[in-house]
């Protein structure tokens, strides 16, 4: 029997466990970690997110900061900006929400984020440290897909893990975060010769690549763990929309042993993990041992 993977239950208990670390860190130490969230413009999905980490931050116990600003800013400013958050003890994380205007180099404001104050884990240093095995901020997304799938396969050593998309966002901190449980990691994409047969090797398979239900229900090995990243609007056919994952979920559920569902499966993981990331920046910046959730 396929096994759902419930993102908004996972969620929603790591959630209550930050908020009970925060509690007790505050009680010991005197401290509310603080989360600063950067939105530039008025894009309504980026908004709805942005409000929803705020919504998410408060409720765990710990500061929330956000800075609204209007889309033509200038670079130097939104740097300025930036630069000040580093510099302010109170706050512990620093996020810059993406997709940034066209005229601001989105590479150019990530690396300028403090490494340590880094919550969305893109900086080259949190980059590097989690490709050398060292302590870092890694990325959310990623980080949810391991919490559940070691909630329903704890030892992943040895397993075939194939990863289907090669973004630094998802794709490529995924395959370090396997390759560090000491699985055997191919990343796969879109122009990958003879992908279905690489799907079908995989116990583990993680679908990132951003295409409507690319990946079909023949190319899931019977019993593997497939979490689907992917988060697409398609039409109903009634005029409205519905979305899908990048695995065609009706075809794949049977033959998996466990799958996350789109909705509801990978996307409450990424706010869940952001928070805790602010935790843990807030701890290892004053030299407190963050703890384990």
């Amino acid at each position: 029997m396929t096994t759902i993977i419930d993102g908004k239950a996972i969620a929603q208990a790591l959630r209550a466990r930050v908020g009970e670390a925060v509690a007790e860190i505050g009680r010991a130490h005197g401290i509310q970690p603080g989360l600063a969230v950067v939105l530039v413009g008025e894009d309504p999905a980026s908004a709805v997110y942005v409000r929803n980490k705020g919504k998410a931050t408060v409720e765990a116990g710990l500061q929330s900061f956000e800075h609204k600003l209007d889309a033509s800013i200038a670079q130097a400013d939104l740097l300025a900006l930036i630069d000040r958050l580093n510099r302010d003890d109170a706050v512990d994380g620093i996020l810059v929400q993406l997709p940034l205007p066209a005229h601001i180099d989105a590479e150019r404001v990530l690396q300028a984020i403090d490494p340590a104050k880094d919550v969305d884990g893109f900086h080259p240093v949190n980059v590097g440290r989690l490709w050398t095995g060292a302590p870092a901020l890694a990325p959310c997304t990623p980080t949810g897909c391991m919490r559940m799938i070691r909630g329903v396969l704890p030892k992943i050593s040895g397993r075939e893990a194939v990863i289907v998309g090669r973004s630094n966002i998802v794709g490529k901190p995924m395959a370090a975060m396997l390759l560090a449980e000491s699985a055997t990691v191919t990343i796969a994409h879109s122009r990958t010769q003879d992908l279905q047969q690489r799907c079908l090797n995989a116990d583990i398979l993680v679908a990132a690549v951003g295409r409507p239900e690319m990946i079909r229900g023949d190319w899931v090995k019977p019993g593997a763990i497939v979490i689907d990243v992917g988060i697409n609007r398609v039409p109903r056919g009634d005029g409205k929309s519905r979305l899908v994952g990048d695995v065609a979920y009706d075809e794949a559920a049977p033959r998996a042993r466990a799958i996350t569902p789109v909705p509801g499966g990978v996307g409450p993981m990424t706010i869940a993990c952001l928070i805790e990331n602010a935790l843990v920046a807030a701890c290892r910046r004053r030299g407190i041992q963050p703890p384990t959730l």
